[in-house]
């Protein structure tokens, strides 16, 4: 039995912050409180902030390697950068792509998922795409985008092992209604990449879509006589994913959307590319050339926003920064609503005895100082000490 100690933590339970300490147990959470103590390896935190793992839903990449072009050492590369973001689980989101490719990209997400990893674990597949409308294709190739089709769907999801958690799709293309009221017993559905009406749009939301994609990007917005998609995504009690980087959305936006759904409703995620830790340059996001200037990413070739170079650590401090809120706050935009989002929160997302030891160290500037998976320190700062 592997045991290590946590002690002198400022550990976030319920809402909040208290004192005590946290003993991890062959992986798992085994304690936490006041007086918790073991004959084991002991870590001092010195009063730092301990919190649950963040769970990013929707990446294309980071420190070099676009999740298209991806094996599995490259997502593994992917999966360590972020653990030095405090980013414990994340999903691989591939891009729109042809089917060639796209199966050879679940198939190395089915090798790498659930593996044993000296980074973030990865929980499986996004696809965002084929199934969009052409209209707010966003960064997607046109003439890969397709009608919607369940059986597609199944070849994918059979080179992926089961592993693909999450799709995003348009209401208003045609077979996609249907594919949202069969699969989504099976597979957790964002709509987005739309210019759908209300009607189409609730209609998908209440066959058992559960999310957003990207929020007011890439997406018709709101208009008092025509609510279209925006105004079902409000309305409704589905997820919607934010990225916070002060560009996709001004921090104004990111207060209203709060307001509007709940601090329970809406998911922080990054949307970032490959250039994610890197300089500004040229980099690549699926079959996409993109410009990075000012840690901004476009398309080369239009100017359109692709993509983001955010972190997970970045956004909760853009969090506390655009709402003037404590971090106790906001932590469940990267915590616990990913994990219920995704049906995992019986083992992630919080901090309770018998889920997954997927643990974050803070400083008091919320800088990461350490970062543990499945109770394994998988990152340290500064390589010696938390």
């Amino acid at each position: 039995m592997e045991k290590v100690l946590l002690q002198n933590a400022c550990f976030y339970k319920d809402g909040r912050f208290s004192e005590g300490n946290l003993l991890i147990k062959d992986g798992k959470i085994e304690a936490l409180g006041i007086g918790i103590s073991a004959d084991c390896e002991v870590v001092d935190l010195d009063g730092a902030y301990l919190v649950p793992g963040f769970l990013d839903v929707h990446t294309h990449g980071a420190a070099g390697v676009d999740v298209n072009a991806a094996d599995v050492a490259g997502l593994e590369k992917i999966g360590k950068f972020f653990a030095s973001q405090g980013t414990t689980g994340w999903l691989a989101s591939v891009l729109t792509d042809t089917e060639e490719q796209t199966t050879w990209c679940l198939e190395q997400i089915r090798q790498a998922s659930g593996r044993p990893t000296e980074g973030a674990q990865l929980l499986g597949a996004h696809l965002e795409g084929p199934f969009l409308a052409s209209e707010y294709k966003g960064a997607m190739p046109e003439h890969l985008l397709q009608q919607g089709n369940i059986g597609l769907f199944r070849k994918y999801q059979a080179a992926a092992g089961g592993t693909v958690r999450y799709i995003t799709v348009s209401p208003e293309v045609e077979g996609v209604p249907e594919m949202v009221e069969t699969l989504s017993k099976e597979v957790r559905i964002a709509i987005g990449h739309s210019g759908a009406d209300y009607a189409s749009s609730m209609h998908c939301i209440r066959n058992g879509a559960s999310s957003c994609t990207h929020t007011f990007n890439a997406m018709r917005l709101f208009h008092q006589h025509e609510p279209a998609i925006m105004g079902a995504v409000l309305e409704s009690d589905i997820y919607c994913e934010a990225i916070c980087d002060g560009r996709h959305l001004h921090p104004a936006t990111v207060r209203m959307l709060l307001k509007a759904k709940g601090y329970d409703r809406v998911i922080a995620v990054t949307d970032s590319i490959m250039a994610a830790g890197l300089p500004d340059g040229d980099y690549k996001l699926g079959v996409n050339d993109i410009v990075v200037e000012d840690r901004d990413a476009k398309l080369a070739d239009t100017g359109v926003r692709a993509g983001s170079t955010l972190t997970t650590g970045q956004a909760l401090r853009n969090l506390v920064h655009f709402t003037g809120q404590p971090v106790e706050r906001v932590l469940p935009l990267l915590t616990e609503n990913p994990a219920r989002m995704l049906g995992i929160f019986g083992r992630k997302g919080s901090l309770e005895p018998g889920k997954d030891a997927d643990l974050v160290v803070l400083d008091k500037a919320l800088q990461v100082k350490a970062t543990y998976v499945g109770g394994r320190a998988v990152y340290v700062r500064d390589g010696r000490n938390v």
